[in-house]
């Protein structure tokens, strides 16, 4: 195998990159806006019988294939794809099982499904990878991360946090997960400061972080340590009272939330924490986490290395791929 198409299709954006087998560099890559959650909306549009769904998902997969194809000097004919995110939810090309916790860090007992290629003029195999549960929560995508990640075995409590607009927080002890808790930080985000009362009272900055690091700072003090709900309305009376501009209440309300999401991990403190992201959210995380006295403890490793790490060990172990 030379190369293989590594293909993150999550609820809201499409993401497709062509990958050299042997470095695991990104030769090629498109992103779309096409998430799961607009495909779906477009395949219940058009009625068609289940049966059509994965053709129709198909469809897509392969019209984005052939673009990057089209500015590629090599054939990629007979390339094999593997999907993690969302196409195997409910909502996605299949819909398969959860994995069911416990969940072994390197992969090797994921659910995993090879599927046919429905288009005739394509010539690939398809590996789709499902999700984790625990009997309270869920994941989708991060599994396949979590693979990627390269984890050693170590009695000690690590915790994984991937922020996102539903961050993720993965207890593992002994290359095995032992729970996964859901916080819909990105998310709360974005209604409170968009469609709630407080939208008047927060504008995005356009300004480098580091000029408002005390408000975000404070913010993630007041959001481990108070009542969020009561704390959330002071957005509003900060501007009200001409306590903080809109754009420091942006800062202002996004450590807040941050802060109240990683409140229990002040108390608990594990043995090693590691940051699985990137860019912006890797920026804030880290700073929060030395807010509140945790930045010890932090290891980073990079989301988009570790999802085609992790995607090329699932391939490994599915001898259909070798």
């Amino acid at each position: 195998m030379k190369f293989f198409f590594s293909v993150d299709w999550g609820t809201s954006t499409f993401r497709l990159r062509l990958v050299d087998a042997a470095s695991k560099a990104v030769l090629a890559e498109i992103k779309t806006d096409y998430g799961i959650a607009t495909a779906f909306k477009c395949w219940t549009e058009i009625n068609q019988p289940e049966k059509n769904r994965t053709a129709f998902y198909q469809a897509y997969l392969f019209e984005q294939i052939e673009k990057l194809a089209a500015n590629f000097n090599e054939s990629l004919n007979n390339t094999p794809i593997v999907l993690s995110g969302m196409a195997s939810s409910s909502i996605g090309m299949m819909e398969l099982p959860y994995k069911e916790l416990p969940f072994c860090c390197d992969g090797s007992d994921l659910l995993l499904q090879t599927i046919p290629v429905v288009n005739k003029n394509a010539a690939h195999k398809i590996v789709i990878i499902s999700g984790v549960k625990s009997p309270k929560d869920v994941i989708r995508g991060e599994e396949t991360i979590l693979a990627g990640c390269n984890i050693e075995k170590d009695d000690r409590e690590q915790l994984f946090i991937f922020p996102g607009t539903h961050s993720k927080h993965i207890l593992v002890t002994n290359k095995t997960v032992q729970n996964i808790t859901t916080f819909i930080t990105g998310e709360l985000f974005d209604l409170l400061s968009t469609k709630s009362i407080l939208s008047a009272s927060v504008k995005k900055d356009r300004q480098e972080d580091s000029a408002n690091d005390n408000y975000f700072a404070d913010g993630v003090k007041n959001g481990a340590s108070t009542n969020i709900l009561n704390s959330i309305f002071q957005v509003r009376t900060n501007h009200l009272f001409k306590k903080a501009t809109a754009q420091q209440n942006y800062h202002w309300l996004s450590g807040l939330l941050i802060g109240h999401e990683l409140k229990s991990i002040a108390t608990n403190k594990p043995a090693l924490i590691t940051l699985v992201s990137s860019g912006h959210l890797e920026k804030l995380y880290v700073q929060a986490l030395s807010v509140l006295n945790l930045n010890t403890k932090i290891v980073c490793k990079n989301a988009d290395d570790a999802l085609i790490n992790g995607q090329w060990k699932v391939m490994q172990q599915t001898s259909n791929f070798l």
